[in-house]
């Protein structure tokens, strides 16, 4: 005699696979894809660039370089998470984790690339890149703020003499931010945006693209100083692929990523290496105004 219950439960397993292999595997391997051909789009742009300046950008992979643009980007990436997670909250299914990983991924190459271009003709001219580099050590000083803030969300968790000193430094940091503040706020948009249901899918992709789009110019020129002593391709290759570590740990459980991004230990590391960039850019500033014939 057949056992229907039986029946239909086997009937039930393989649907409910599916619905795995479309809502989880499907999304997971568009984002490698997504990075690949983004990556192939950096080299062409590299290419592009190098028919028209007079010193060449090199096309040299180095592990050493893609190594530092992801943590780089990683580290600069707790805002995004904390977006992209809360979005993908309000917009679940394939259809939106879709929209999302495209949406993102693309704005955040697309900023890159803007940078990158700006960086390969200023370069080429001492005073412009020393303003660009200057620029970029304020901008790092905004960084710092904003990841020191994450920090000062669970300070009493810690001991006192870590609470006293993530104070001071957001003391110190926030005196800074009233010089050069209204400065940044003008040059630098603000990522802070609202999370919304999108029911259309390219209403979607447009806000997913938004504030990736303007991290991408953030970190990017943040860390232009640090394009002395890598290799510039290799280092966005290495941007590109921590968006697509981030966007793969956010599908796999956003509450324990965004939980991992805003620990304050982590928050107030990345303070600090903002700061020590920052004065690096502004004395690579410095020698490239009064030290460079």
């Amino acid at each position: 005699m057949l056992d229907y219950g039986s029946i239909k439960q086997e009937a039930i397993l393989p649907n409910r696979y599916k619905r795995t292999l479309i809502n989880q595997i499907f999304p997971i391997i568009l984002t490698g894809l997504v990075f690949v051909v983004l990556a192939a789009l950096l080299w062409l742009q590299i290419n592009v660039l190098n028919m028209v300046t007079t010193t060449d950008i090199s096309l040299q992979l180095r592990w050493g370089d893609i190594l530092i643009g992801l943590t780089v980007y990683l580290k600069t990436a707790i805002d995004f998470a904390i977006f992209i997670g809360n979005l993908m909250d309000k917009n679940p299914g394939t259809k939106g984790r879709i929209g999302i990983e495209i949406g993102t991924a693309v704005g955040n190459a697309v900023g890159t690339m803007a940078i990158l271009l700006v960086w390969t003709f200023f370069k080429e001219v001492n005073w412009l890149l020393a303003a660009m580099v200057f620029l970029a050590g304020l901008v790092l000083i905004r960084l710092a703020q904003d990841s020191l803030d994450h920090a000062l969300e669970r300070k009493s968790d810690y001991p006192r003499w870590f609470e006293l000193t993530i104070e001071t430094l957001d003391r110190a940091l926030r005196t800074i931010d009233k010089i050069t503040g209204p400065v940044l706020d003008k040059i630098v948009p603000s990522h802070k945006l609202k999370v919304t249901t999108q029911k259309k899918f390219w209403s979607l992709f447009a806000l997913a693209f938004t504030v990736p789009f303007i991290l991408g110019l953030d970190d990017f020129a943040g860390y232009v100083p640090l394009f002395n002593i890598v290799n510039v391709f290799g280092f966005g290759v290495g941007v590109f692929l921590g968006h697509m570590v981030l966007n793969i740990a956010l599908y796999i459980s956003p509450k324990r990523t965004i939980k991992a991004v805003k620990n304050p230990l982590i928050a107030f590391a990345g303070s600090v290496a903002f700061i020590i960039l920052a004065g690096w850019g502004f004395i690579e500033a410095f020698k490239l105004l009064f030290l460079h014939h």
